[in-house]
């Protein structure tokens, strides 16, 4: 029988014939995936995702029906369909409520092992590290798009309730078929997965860095907040082009009568860059971090 080692890669704990513990089968998916559910953030988080499509719904039966108010927006047409308003939810949601949402999903998973101090404990099981960041990190990104998925399709159960099913009126005048409606909803969904690509990876990477999840989910929403600020500085010029929120709202290019991919195209480019390097960084700090909580 062979001597047990401690490694920090996928092959087995144990060496000679009889080696039965092999690291690909510590920290299960589904075991993360729990843990995970059971923390109250992911419950308050999705019970206020669900809740709010309808209280947008009960402030417009309250108020009534929205009415032009200058320039053509979204709100001006909320209430005429189902996919009205979920467009318009989504629209309302993505710059700030969906930016949190997911924050908290990615910035909570590591630094909160850190702080409650058993993130040494999962690593002594023993879990490699590289291993311990891909499984909390699949499983961040799991709730995350289930978070951004969940909130338009509440939106078109409650507005189906509440207005009707029926084609998409368009601000600017013209109707979308329910059909091609839907098309583009797909669309939309996942740009707006592949916009907050940035966001996650950043509060991945906070996490890693920090034994403070409150530090890790706030630096991240910071980031799109001072994005916000620096893509409204006019003089700035073509350098806005790269700040990461610049594109956030490219997926209204697919409310047009014929999609327009370029604003979308240029923000995936600059969404997949920005995550692929926080990613790295991320995974290459923790693996010589000394870990002491």
């Amino acid at each position: 029988m062979g001597t047990p080692v401690r490694v920090d890669d996928d092959r087995s704990l144990e060496t000679g014939p009889t080696a039965a513990h092999s690291v690909r089968r510590t920290l299960p998916l589904r075991v993360e995936a729990v843990r995970q559910f059971r923390r109250r953030r992911t419950m308050v988080a999705f019970a206020f995702l669900v809740l709010l499509p309808w209280v947008l719904v009960a402030a417009f039966k309250i108020g009534g029906d929205p009415g032009p108010d200058g320039v053509p927006s979204l709100v001006d047409v909320a209430t005429a369909s189902a996919l009205n308003f979920a467009l318009f939810t989504l629209f309302v949601s993505a710059g700030f409520l969906l930016v949190v949402a997911v924050a908290l999903f990615c910035g909570d998973t590591v630094a909160s092992e850190a702080g409650w101090s058993s993130l040494r404990y999962l690593l002594a099981a023993p879990v490699p590290r590289a291993r311990l960041l891909r499984q909390k990190l699949i499983v961040a990104l799991g709730y995350a798009t289930l978070a951004i998925v969940c909130l338009p399709a509440m939106a078109l159960v409650a507005g189906t309730v509440a207005f009707g099913w029926g084609d998409v009126e368009l601000p600017t005048g013209g109707t979308v078929p329910v059909d091609t409606a839907l098309g583009r909803m797909a669309i939309i969904v996942g740009y707006a997965l592949i916009a907050q690509l940035v966001v996650a990876a950043l509060a991945f990477f906070l996490s890693v860095a920090t034994d403070s999840p409150l530090g890790a989910v706030g630096g991240a929403v910071g980031l799109v907040i001072v994005s916000n600020i620096l893509d409204a500085v006019t003089a700035l010029g073509a350098w806005r082009d790269f700040l990461p929120t610049h594109w956030a709202y490219s997926w209204m290019d697919a409310m047009q009568p014929t999609v327009q991919w370029t604003g979308m195209a240029k923000g995936t480019a600059i969404s997949l860059a920005y995550s692929a390097v926080l990613l790295a960084l991320a995974f290459r700090h923790f693996r010589a971090k000394d870990v002491v909580s």
